[in-house]
């Protein structure tokens, strides 16, 4: 079912809101999405940089709240 939106009329902040809404419903049935090879292999990566020290995590708020700073 092909579904298209305005996204030449949208602002900034309109796209983020239907991009956050299309994550929150597939995030409702995860085990649907099957996830590639790379993205195993990057998970990996990232497991054992942790592992070693050499990466740090903000939280998901902090992290979308300095996107939408960085983009306004």
């Amino acid at each position: 079912m092909p579904y298209s939106l305005p996204l030449k009329d949208m602002t900034l902040q309109e796209k983020l809101a239907a991009m956050e809404s299309l994550w929150e419903d597939l995030a409702r049935t995860p085990e649907a999405i099957e996830s590639p090879e790379w993205h195993k292999e990057v998970l990996e990566e990232r497991l054992q940089r942790l592992a070693e020290g050499k990466t740090q995590f903000i939280d998901w708020e902090t992290a979308k709240e300095a996107l939408r700073k960085k983009l306004s």
